[in-house]
């Protein structure tokens, strides 16, 4: 099952108090960026992070769950409601997440 646009609006709009959150459509899902690194992505309707210690820490019960079939388990983000905790919790998440890889020429 396809993510739903207006999802995809929704958590955008969740997060627009943030400089330079993009992303990426990915067959029917979406991986999601700020300041150009992946943080995580939604998938079938679901926001799902990347397992940092930041994430954890914020979100200690957080359910971990398969994005899709073969994928590492990432953290299911179930408040999504809550502007400030979401910005707060992506902005924790920076520093923990890697450098983008280079593109090979």
């Amino acid at each position: 099952m396809a993510t739903k646009k207006e999802y995809l609006d929704f958590v955008l709009e969740q997060l627009s108090q943030l400089d330079d959150i993009t992303y990426k459509a990915m067959m029917g899902e979406y991986i999601l960026y700020y300041r150009g690194k992946i943080f995580g992505g939604i998938y079938d309707d679901r926001l799902l992070v990347k397992p940092t210690e930041s994430a954890k820490r914020l979100m200690p019960t957080a359910p971990l769950e398969l994005p899709y079939e073969g994928a590492k388990p990432m953290l299911l983000v179930e408040d999504i409601d809550d502007r400030q905790f979401l910005c707060g919790l992506v902005e924790a998440m920076l520093d923990d997440l890697p450098e983008p890889k280079k593109k090979k020429k």
